[in-house]
């Protein structure tokens, strides 16, 4: 499976101007003002502070809502369980589908900087409505209807400032370091070490304190607390503006790509020449300075960059609209996210074992015994074994496996990128495992106790949950880091932001196939008067069947994976002429 890491694009990067032991940056990067940007005043870790800070408190907000919105749904609005995780993992997958939206304004018009600035306040404005409509009582049927309307206004609202921030966070962080620069370089993946490292530490406080703020003093105060913290990210964010470096954005990458489709679909009678010199290309460099070589895969699309002769009519050459005549790097752009497909499906299996955590597996833990002591545990609040792993699991992923697998594989990364993946996709399945096994024996438990007809808790601890956590944790090393590595690694220069918006919105299709399986099974488990795999009274149920399911479709997912990237190493060591996959 090294054949992914192996067979990557061939970037010719153009330098700037400015020599590179000058003291400006050598990528192009400029300050606040639009002037070359100086290498000692500005960028490093100095300015990825602060968008880490935003980072944190992003998701601070974000998983104070998530982690434990079953429970308000189910106990405050009085929704089914079936509905509230509905709802929970639809609103979930919104939030990971508008990152869309913030980068098509990122990588087009604002900028990455600017799209955070103005989404902020979205954001902030969001929390402002929860946190009101959390606070105020409800008295009446119309008030209650009321209540409802401003919670989920509150929640989408939310889900769209956080929309301009997700994928702009990771790529802008990554942006302060100079990329033609070997020791900035150098420190770029520790970035994104140190970004799932904030994400986890802001889950960590959301799962406890805010979680327990939740249950025990009031819904209201925990949403105050996320609310005033992105207050002051977004002071602190704007303060640092000068600190910071730029891109500026170019052509519109949606724009690139279907003139690419439009071109190569006008010119489908076209022969394709066997001289790839022949295909169009800007002289010298791209508006962004990159430009990539050709590969022979999805042929058709070369047809977009053949340069059509002149009509024996006119002996004048044809318009050379970007419609109907495209460079090879624009090809090649395409080219990048059609390979990149099949990963990206691979995580759509991944993110719905990962909706599980907020949904079906607190509906677990709310009939299992959280005493512990003389302490009870909430449900939500079992999540910190998973970020507790993920804390672990850093350190010895870096300290030891990495030492060990270089010494195995000869990878400088110890692991690549498919075997690094492939190990999380077989983690979360695993995890899916031990959740259907356990499932089986809360309700073996239940019927042995005579509880099979009751709504109560079974007399098992609900620290058994504890590895389902613990085990998603270590997958989401493995795979989580993986996916944000892979996606910015291998997009094209002018389309991070849109390949981290590609990254969300796997996360989105997973929460979002979570949802239509959740109804699908609602609806074919009810039939004849049924009570279903999952009714209100869990212990007469079968949550245990839906947890089986996804534990199958997960093992088929890796299935899948493997042979993926099995075939696309024996195609490329086979092939008498090696063929770049953006792997």
């Amino acid at each position: 499976m090294e054949a992914f890491d192996e067979e990557k694009p061939l970037l010719n990067v153009q330098p700037n101007p400015q020599d590179v032991g000058s003291e400006y940056t050598s990528d192009g990067s400029v300050d606040i003002n639009k002037r070359p940007a100086l290498k000692g005043s500005t960028g490093r870790w100095r300015a990825c502070y602060m968008i880490l800070g935003v980072e944190f408190c992003e998701c601070v907000a974000f998983f104070t809502v998530s982690r434990n919105l079953v429970t308000y749904l189910t106990t405050v609005l009085h929704e089914s369980k079936v509905a509230a995780a509905r709802n929970v993992s639809a609103w979930v997958g919104a939030s990971f589908l508008t990152p869309l939206i913030g980068a098509f304004l990122a990588d087009t018009y604002l900028g990455r900087y600017w799209t955070m600035v103005a989404s902020l306040p979205v954001y902030i404005l969001g929390m402002l409505v929860l946190t009101v409509s959390a606070s105020a009582p409800t008295s009446s049927s119309s008030g209650g209807e009321v209540h409802r309307t401003m919670v989920y206004a509150g929640l989408y609202l939310a889900a769209l400032g956080g929309g301009g921030i997700k994928p702009c966070t990771s790529t802008f962080g990554a942006d302060q370091f100079d990329s033609a620069n070997p020791a900035e370089l150098a420190k770029k993946g520790s970035f994104f070490n140190w970004y799932y490292f904030m994400i986890n530490l802001s889950s960590l406080l959301s799962s406890t304190v805010l979680v327990w703020l939740q249950d025990n003093v009031g819904w209201g105060v925990s949403f105050a607390i996320p609310t005033a913290l992105l207050a002051l990210a977004l002071a602190v964010f704007v303060g640092g503006s000068r600190v910071y470096r730029f891109r500026e954005p170019t052509v519109s990458p949606f724009t690139s790509l279907c003139q690419v489709v439009v071109a190569a679909l006008s010119k489908w009678r076209v022969q394709l020449p066997d001289d790839v010199s022949l295909f169009y290309e800007l002289t010298g460099s791209s508006e962004s300075g990159h430009t990539i070589q050709h590969t022979s895969q999805f042929r058709f699309l070369d047809k977009a960059a053949i340069m059509l002769p002149p009509s024996d009519k006119t002996r004048v050459a044809p318009p050379t609209s970007s419609w109907k005549l495209c460079t090879v790097t624009q090809v090649q752009e395409l080219k990048i996210l059609l390979r990149m497909f099949p990963v990206w499906a691979s995580f759509v299996i991944f993110h719905a074992v990962t909706g599980q955590l907020s949904s079906t597996f607190i509906e677990q833990g709310m009939v299992m015994d959280n005493r512990v002591g003389g302490f009870a545990i909430p449900p939500a609040s079992l999540s910190v074994f998973g970020v507790f792993s993920v804390l672990v699991w850093v350190p010895v992923y870096e300290a030891t496996l990495v030492p060990l697998a270089r010494r195995c594989t000869g990878n400088r990364k110890g692991f690549s990128q498919t075997q690094r993946l492939g190990i999380g996709f077989a983690l979360s399945a695993l995890t899916m495992v031990y959740s259907a096994a356990l499932e089986t024996k809360r309700l073996a438990v239940a019927r042995a106790s005579g509880l099979a007809g009751q709504n109560v808790p079974v007399p098992m601890s609900i620290l058994w949950q504890a590895p389902s956590h613990v085990l998603h944790g270590a997958a989401g090393v493995f795979a989580g880091i993986g996916m944000t590595e892979f996606f910015y690694d291998q997009a094209p220069h002018a389309m991070k932001s849109l390949c981290a918006a590609f990254a969300q919105l796997s996360i989105a299709s997973g929460f979002y196939f979570n949802t239509i399986v959740l109804g699908v099974v609602a609806v074919v488990t009810t039939r004849g008067g049924a009570p279903g795999w999952i009714p209100d009274n869990l212990n007469e149920g079968h949550l245990d069947y839906f947890f089986w399911m996804v534990a199958a479709l997960s093992l088929l997912n890796l299935a899948q994976f493997v042979h993926y990237s099995v075939r696309c190493r024996e195609k490329t060591t086979s092939s008498p002429q090696r063929v770049a996959l953006p792997f």
